[in-house]
């Protein structure tokens, strides 16, 4: 290989004892692709800042215009955004192929130069799926793999601070330094964590990558342990499918976004919440269960574990259909109904045939309208023969109270809060919508009407506000339809002026006669609907964490919102904390998810071996047969037992010790948000499920109770921890467990201080 000079600028900041991997001859390649894709950002950058500014200037226009006009401001706003909280740590790292000598660099975004040379391939094109994808037994065509570590400095840039390569072929060996192919990863692993997730994009491994880039037909499982990347997995997935499935990618549209993303819990949201901008979405929706329905903000847990076993029920859900069929079903006895005009008999037989105008799957406040615009049209056919302008006997039917009444009372509006409250509240109501109920259980259903919702009424509740719509939906409609009429007797007037005003020889003004062009002239669109519900779907997506939690009746919440039925499942069943005896298999085509697809991940790359060493007999006591995954790593620092009342002294010399990284206390009560320490976390185990830290301080475990669930709490505290575990208990003399393979714990911090 020819001598390279080095470059004016460098993007490497290698220290000292990495000096060698600083010759010229190694990374002059490097350094002059950096360039060239510094240049290229910069060009981009200006380019899209005067296309935003041009585009900004626009008129702002009506309708699909306006519509396509943000839709452009957007895009180019988006793009901006990505290219500016990055700089040259767009790029991943690079591949050689067989087929061609020059290297392939790969990037979180794509990327070319004005001369159309493509500097960065996105990381999601098929293009790239070697440099995550390829092994050792198989290298999809690699020669060799080169893989960054960039650091940002304190003046906001970032730098080269060590690189690692792999290779695959004797070829691969020349203009190599580093051939330790788990350098990189193992390097990134054990890295202190922050609040927020860390970027590991760059050091996503074969197994992973394989399951990111499946397809979104039916529900893909991921299935694994903690610590084996399948929160990881989950959000890449996310980013690779909105790039690669042109079902989920319609930027162009009107909506913010075609896939859902779900959480566990708030905390977690929080987590994860920079990694997919960081990857170039931001209009994915991110939620939890709770946020599906507006009282999910207040709802307590429901304590009788027996009312939450009966409202977990598939069969609960749809008991919501039978109790809103109750309010549709149209009147046995005709009725007269008088006019000025003449007097029109109304009978059974009419009320059915308007109430069967309504379209299948049609929200019942929603279809409101349409019962009682087929029940005028059917008045009016029976006026026919008085050859009375349709518009003078509509108005009489509408002004009709008697008519008014009887329709209020066929098909009421309803409240989708106070039909779920009726029915805990009615035991003949309930009986009848639930029949298979036993009087016990409808007995133990029943509740106060101020009593509070409860978690275990959030997927009812849903239902019937899914089912139901909105009340407000008529009212808006039919205040559209007078400001449309109203707009379109004012264009006809203006039309009336201009004709009578023209003068030409063709007469062209009156070409605005025609029913196009009055159409044309009055735009529908300019008339915002109400902001809808974007958590109310479709989606053509759905990304579910830690969906082993998820009872039958919260599924249907999804399912609600997901006709497709393309799911991204991801979860471990040892982890649920109220057990999980079937399949995946089993679990979600019992709740209505059909071609089902498991992937497992079975490498731990999170927790050390001193910790899981700790944490598997926990789980196996209560599921002997757990999924346990098996850890790559270790930490050097044993598992510490020690007393609760040492907790400040622990956490204060652990902070002292380690300028960098974060703690959290995991208890059976546990406080939200951050104890005085910022660096410090209190959580519950539930709370702590999908989150890492640096330490984790796991207090009285035995207090978190018998069974499986207190055997998945304890184990899910455990694994939280990336570095070390230190456990303690109310007691003054510690019985330390012998660890397979080792002698007793150290009963201290302090015996351990000199690993730290």
């Amino acid at each position: 290989m020819p001598e390279i000079s080095p470059l004016r600028t460098s993007a490497f900041a290698l220290p000292e004892h990495l000096a060698r991997k600083a010759d010229p001859n190694l990374i002059g390649n490097d350094e002059q692709q950096f360039e060239a894709i510094s240049t290229s950002l910069s060009e981009s950058m200006r380019e899209l800042s005067a296309h935003l500014d041009a585009t900004r200037k626009q008129p702002g226009g009506r309708g699909q215009a306006a519509l396509d006009r943000d839709q452009e401001i957007h895009r180019i706003t988006a793009r901006l955004r990505a290219l500016r909280r990055f700089g040259l740590d767009l790029c991943l790292g690079r591949m050689v192929t067989a087929d061609s000598p020059e290297p392939v660099y790969i990037g979180r975004l794509g990327l070319t130069d004005s001369a159309g040379r493509r500097l960065l391939i996105d990381w999601r094109s098929p293009a790239a799926e070697p440099f995550f994808g390829a092994t050792h037994a198989n290298s999809m065509g690699l020669v060799s793999r080169r893989r960054y570590r960039w650091t940002r400095s304190q003046g906001g840039d970032s730098r080269i601070s060590d690189y690692w390569d792999e290779v695959f072929t004797a070829d691969g060996l020349e203009g190599n330094a580093a051939l330790d192919e788990q350098s990189a990863f193992i390097a990134t692993l054990g890295s202190s964590r922050s609040p927020r997730m860390r970027d590991v994009l760059g050091t996503i491994q074969a197994d992973q990558d394989r399951i990111i880039r499946a397809g979104s037909r039916g529900a893909l499982v991921v299935d694994g342990g903690p610590g084996t990347g399948k929160t990881v997995v989950a959000l890449h997935r996310t980013a690779y499918l909105l790039y690669s499935d042109p079902r989920l990618n319609h930027r162009g549209s009107h909506r913010k976004s075609d896939v859902l993303f779900v959480g566990p819990h708030q905390p977690y949201l929080n987590y994860v919440a920079d990694v997919l901008p960081s990857l170039g979405e931001e209009g994915v929706q991110t939620c939890t269960l709770r946020d599906l329905v507006p009282e999910g903000a207040t709802a307590v847990v429901e304590s009788d574990p027996e009312v939450v076993r009966l409202k977990s029920s598939v069969k609960m859900v749809k008991m919501i259909e039978a109790a809103v069929h109750f309010y549709e079903t149209p009147p046995t006895d005709g009725m007269e109904v008088e006019t000025p005009y003449a007097d029109v008999w109304l009978s059974s037989e009419d009320w059915l045939e308007a109430f069967d105008a309504v379209g299948p799957g049609t929200p019942h406040n929603e279809a409101r309208d349409d019962v009682w615009e087929a029940l005028l049209t059917i008045l009016v056919d029976k006026l026919a023969e008085h050859d009375l302008p349709e518009s003078l006997l509509r108005r009489a039917f509408t002004h009709n109270a008697e008519l008014n009444a009887a329709f209020a009372k066929a098909w009421p509006l309803l409240d989708y809060l106070a039909l779920v409250a009726d029915l805990w509240r009615v035991p003949a109501y309930l009986r009848l919508c639930a029949p298979w109920l036993q009087p016990a259980e409808t007995a133990m259903l029943q509740r106060e009407r101020t009593a509070p919702w409860t978690t275990a009424d959030l997927p009812l509740l849903d239902a019937a506000r899914q089912r139901l719509g909105d009340p407000e939906d008529s009212r808006r409609r039919r205040k559209r339809r007078a400001a449309l009429a109203a707009e379109r007797e004012l264009m006809d007037r203006v039309v009336d002026d201009l004709i009578a005003a023209d003068d030409s020889e063709n007469l062209e003004m009156y070409m605005l006669r025609g029913d196009d062009m009055r159409e044309t002239l009055v735009d529908g669109d300019a008339l915002e609907p109400a902001d809808p519900d974007v958590l109310a779907g479709p989606f053509a997506h759905i990304v579910v964490d830690e969906a082993q939690e998820l009872t039958d009746a919260e599924w249907q919440m999804l399912l609600l919102r997901c006709p497709s039925r393309s799911f991204t499942v991801v979860g471990d069943r040892a982890q649920a904390r109220h057990g999980f005896a079937e399949s995946w298999e089993e679990r979600l085509g019992r709740v209505g998810l059909g071609n089902v697809n498991v992937a497992a991940l079975s490498i731990n790359y999170r927790t050390p071996k001193e910790v899981i060493a700790v944490a598997e007999p926990a789980i196996r006591q209560a599921l002997p047969d757990a999924n346990v995954p098996t850890s790559v790593r270790s930490s050097g620092i044993p598992v510490v037992h020690d007393v609760t009342s040492r907790l400040s002294t622990i956490v204060d010399e652990w902070l002292v010790r380690n300028p960098e990284g974060i703690a959290c206390v995991i208890s059976r009560k546990g406080t939200m948000g951050r104890t005085q320490q910022d660096r410090v976390s209190w959580l519950t185990p539930e709370l702590a499920k999908g989150l890492e830290f640096d330490l984790v301080v796991l207090m009285d475990p035995e207090t978190f109770g018998p069974g499986i669930e207190g055997a998945v709490d304890r184990y899910v505290a455990m694994t939280r921890a990336t570095r070390q575990l230190v456990i303690l208990e109310g007691m003054t003399t510690i019985h330390r467990p012998l660890m397979p393979g080792c002698g007793p714990g150290p009963s201290s911090v302090s015996e351990v201080s000199a690993l730290l």
